[in-house]
């Protein structure tokens, strides 16, 4: 291993901790909590009944610091434990509202720290980096584990059964992590229906993410109102599947359909709940271009448009 790429890691890594302030996390973002703990409330609300050995494999911290911390969380009312539906050996914990009120303004200001970096920058700087740190991001995380996920990874076109699987699954997550209503169902019901009675196999395509044989998530490319305008919709990754980098596949495979397929650009609409989506968009190079406030599926909302040009 070169001496230079080593130093040249631990100087960006020193840069970079100043940078954000991520030795002063509570001061930084104005919380009361550690960076550790904005990571534990970031991976419950992302993904929620995680039990204390799934935080410990996702954020590699001590089992005892761990338990101390969600024994603290519980005490402010940000958690509740029960038992796991799979094991009943397993503890199983989840936010409560203020808990995920919490984990909101965690990363509504998290978003306004960012954004505040690339102040000043062009156009073409933020692309830049953008594409910089998927670059690197690719390379670290490569090696055995990317290898041994491509061989579980499968991206595919629906098959007899798959449609139904979209509607259960958008139904069911939405509802244990939002408690969205039946009609957030009715909606994706709809949407599906149009898709599969009649749809223009040269401009508009539907994927299945599989996980070690298993549907673990789903996306629909769509023509939208105007001819050169492609929609993304129905982006789902099974809360089982996540942390494969299979939500970044799906949107990679809508977005390059629709170049090949000549859009100019691609929109989709979303919601400000939906933290990890978001990232998702982000990282494929959407931009927000606005936001109104709704009464749909049982809450009050703020919708969001996003849009990628081609």
């Amino acid at each position: 291993m070169g001496t230079g790429t080593v130093q040249e890691m631990r100087a960006f890594n020193r840069f970079y901790t100043n940078l954000i302030g991520a030795l002063d996390y509570s001061r930084h973002l104005h919380t009361p909590y550690t960076l550790t703990e904005a990571r534990v409330l970031y991976e419950l609300v992302n993904a929620p009944r995680t039990d204390a050995a799934d935080l410990r494999s996702a954020i590699s911290v001590d089992a005892g610091q761990l338990s101390r911390m969600l024994t603290r969380f519980e005490e402010r009312g940000l958690v509740s434990r029960g038992p796991s539906e799979l094991d009943a050996r397993r503890v199983n914990f989840v936010l409560t509202d203020e808990g995920r009120e919490a984990a909101r303004q965690l990363e509504e200001r998290s978003q306004t720290a960012v954004e505040s970096l690339l102040d000043g920058m062009t156009e073409a700087e933020r692309e830049l980096l953008a594409q910089s740190l998927r670059t690197a991001r690719g390379i670290l995380e490569g090696g055995a584990s990317r290898d041994a996920d491509a061989a579980r990874i499968r991206i595919r076109a629906p098959r007899p059964g798959d449609m139904g699987w979209i509607i259960e699954r958008n139904a069911s997550v939405y509802a244990a992590e939002f408690g969205w209503d039946e009609s957030y169902e009715a909606l994706v019901a709809r949407i599906v229906a149009e898709f599969a009675a009649e749809h223009d196999t040269a401009r508009e395509a539907a994927w299945i993410a599989e996980l070690n044989g298993r549907r673990a998530g789903c996306v629909m490319c769509v023509s939208d109102s105007a001819p050169d305008t492609a929609r993304l919709r129905l982006l789902l990754v099974d809360p089982a599947a996540r942390g494969h980098g299979l939500g970044d596949r799906l949107v990679g495979e809508c977005v390059g359909f629709a170049r090949a397929a000549g859009y100019r650009e691609v929109v989709l609409w979303t919601n400000d709940v939906l933290a990890a989506a978001r990232h998702i968009y982000q990282r494929a190079g959407f931009e927000l271009v606005g936001e109104s406030r709704h009464h749909s599926f049982g809450h009050d909302l703020t919708g969001q448009d996003w849009r990628l040009r081609l």
